[in-house]
């Protein structure tokens, strides 16, 4: 592909830019669109397990799988078409919760746009591949669960399910990846998006349950870039009050004094996630809200291929 033909696709656009452009669904599409060019994968459909679609019935088609109630009541023939053993369940959980609700920079997505852009945009690419897609969304609870589906109007729910609101106070994982196990009975996948400013010992508990079962997971952490890096100056001054947005915590601190410490800070944390989740098998990437929405599709996707 030429630089130029790079340029124009969505998914390599800075993503406060593309986002200004549309709703959610227009940009996800956008997105996912960009992503797939140069990507040629067949949908795969059978006669097992899940149902997925109908379609008109044809010479030499097995009688057994005709939809008798609609041939009763429309006096047409069509076919059940079933979702391959083999498809994809995959579930997105998603934290909602008030820390998410931030950004460093009014130039910036808030981690919250930011992460539903993306899973909006991995749900489409996800379905475009015959997968069945769900949703949970979380803060202190559960706010939404809908169950992996294959059906072409699951993208819309989940779009709808996003329009939700949340934003508690706290991150509570715990519940939601143990209703993830729950919504995959057999093996599939789990993607965890997350500013992950919660219990660690929680999410590495139950990821570790999840590859236990046979999941696979891929945790993407949000980060705004002044998260990683505190700016030089905050309104042109030196001093600044850091607010935990969960907790309320204030802590007035003077910004050349504690910025090598918070960086240091930061970077030991996200090594140790890293470590921890790594070491299970888990799939763990850092994504910042400046990064185009390709960079975690990429990740999540490439999981996706890996599974036989």
């Amino acid at each position: 592909m030429s630089t130029a033909a790079a340029g124009r696709r969505a998914d390599l656009i800075d993503p406060a830019t593309i986002a200004s452009l549309g709703h959610i669904e227009i940009v996800a599409r956008w997105v996912v669109d960009g992503f797939l060019t140069g990507l040629h994968r067949s949908p795969r459909k059978g006669f097992s397990v899940e149902f997925a679609e109908h379609r008109p019935y044809q010479p030499g088609d097995e009688l057994r799988h005709i939809d008798w109630k609609i041939a009763a009541r429309a006096e047409r023939w069509v076919i059940k078409q079933y979702e391959e053993e083999t498809n994809l369940r995959a579930t997105i959980v998603l934290d909602v919760s008030r820390s998410m609700d931030w950004r460093g920079d009014d130039s910036r997505l808030t981690k919250l746009a930011y992460a539903e852009r993306v899973v909006a945009a991995l749900a489409l690419l996800l379905l475009r591949q015959r997968d069945a897609v769900g949703l949970i969304r979380f803060d202190d609870r559960i706010r939404s669960a809908l169950p992996p589906r294959a059906r072409s109007g699951q993208w819309r729910r989940i779009v709808t399910a996003l329009e939700d609101p949340g934003a508690g106070l706290e991150s509570r994982a715990n519940e939601a990846l143990e209703e993830a196990a729950r919504l995959i009975p057999r093996r599939g996948m789990v993607v965890l998006i997350s500013d992950l400013l919660m219990d660690s010992e929680d999410v590495i508990r139950h990821v570790k349950s999840l590859r236990h079962a046979g999941h696979q997971v891929v945790v993407l952490h949000i980060l705004d870039p002044s998260e990683r890096e505190l700016p030089t100056a905050v309104g042109g001054a030196n001093e600044a009050l850091l607010v935990d947005p969960e907790s309320g915590i204030e802590l007035p601190a003077t910004m050349a004094e504690v910025r090598d410490a918070y960086r240091a800070t930061v970077e030991r944390a996200l090594r140790e996630w890293h470590e921890s989740l790594t070491s299970l098998g888990a799939s763990y990437e850092v994504v910042t809200t400046d990064a185009p929405f390709g960079v975690p599709l990429r990740r999540a996707f490439a999981v996706r291929q890996r599974l036989p």
